[in-house]
């Protein structure tokens, strides 16, 4: 896919994205004659929205056990960091670590916090230095792309249709109609509407954070010299390592999938995407590659992406290596 196309694409779901929200709504609640109008459910999604993305570095820090890195710690870090901002445009953000085993990092942050990106320990001990850089120039990308501000967004809509219709439903079911003949199952059914829709949102959401995970890879090929090369096998040994720890304390694993779609892979899909490399406890990161470019995603891999926050792992791979493929092409 190429950028023009990508990003076409990207305004395209987020059009539908508000589009079909807005139109839901108004049909619903005009049917309902549900006293809300659509100023009143546009100040409230702002609110509530402004609120999460204000408050949710603090929650990030705090879950992923964060720490800023200061100008001497991991100097070399911060020279990359330096150099991939310098070349992507864009200020240079806080350095944090994240002490968690898991390789993977993320860039978050809000006016409060200012920008940040986060590499986990992790990362630091299963990647080589090139691998490290290919990483934030990703990383990056998604600062540059104002990622986090658009994700926070179009994944809000979903969750407020769910705990909407949820709420209805409740009333609808337990609340009693209120003195009218019907009005407690109309509600409940208009809820049941409301949380079938949040999924159909759901759904173009995860599609939309696909397409900027490709995007963010992209600007990672741009900004760092052989990046596709680096890219490509620092995400197999993310995968790889991430298959790895994947016995960790259950409530470990439910905390670093709370914010899973900041990540530069889904920990959710370790299983699925290491299986796809092909025995990856016993294989070079070069012979992985090769060997998974030379696969196709299978029709039930494709529908298992389809629920997911990142792109397919033999999908991502081959995406990178077209652009490696490209860039020769013009060099």
């Amino acid at each position: 896919m190429n950028a023009w196309k990508l990003r076409i694409s990207m305004a395209g779901t987020l059009a539908i994205i508000f589009g079909l929200s807005t139109l839901v709504f108004a049909v619903i609640l005009t049917v309902a004659g549900i006293g809300f109008t659509l100023i009143d459910i546009g100040i409230l999604v702002v609110v509530l929205n402004v609120g999460q993305w204000l408050l949710a570095p603090y929650l990030i820090g705090w879950i992923y056990k964060v720490k800023e890195l200061k100008q001497d710690e991991k100097p070399e870090l911060h020279q990359m960091v330096n150099d991939i901002s310098k070349k992507s445009g864009i200020s240079v953000p806080k350095l944090m670590l994240a002490n968690i085993p898991l390789p993977n990092a993320f860039a978050y942050g809000s006016p409060l916090s200012g920008t940040r990106v986060a590499v986990t320990q992790g990362l630091l001990d299963s990647l080589d230095s090139g691998e490290v850089e290919a990483v934030l120039g990703h990383e990056l990308g998604h600062v540059k792309h104002h990622d986090v501000q658009v994700m926070m967004v179009a994944s809000f809509l979903p969750a407020l249709f769910y705990y909407i219709g949820y709420s209805m439903m409740l009333s609808g079911m337990f609340g009693g109609g209120g003195g009218k003949k019907n009005s407690g199952g109309n509600n409940a059914l208009i809820g049941i509407a409301f949380m079938a829709f949040s999924w159909v949102l759901t759904l173009f959401t995860l599609y939309l954070s696909r397409l900027r995970e490709y995007y963010a890879d992209r600007h990672s090929v741009s900004v760092v010299e052989n990046g596709a090369e680096k890219l490509s096998t620092g995400l197999v040994t993310i995968v790889a390592e991430s298959k790895r720890g994947g016995q960790q304390k259950k409530e470990d694993q439910k905390n670093q999938n709370t914010f899973r779609a900041l990540f530069i892979t889904d920990t959710n899909r370790a299983s699925a995407d290491a299986a796809d490399l092909n025995n990856a406890n016993i294989r070079s990161k070069q012979d992985l590659l090769r060997d998974t470019l030379a696969k196709q995603p299978t029709q039930g891999e494709k529908f298992v992406e389809i629920f997911s926050t990142h792109p397919n792992i033999i999908k991502r791979l081959r995406a990178l290596q077209e652009l490696s493929t490209n860039q020769e092409r013009l060099s």
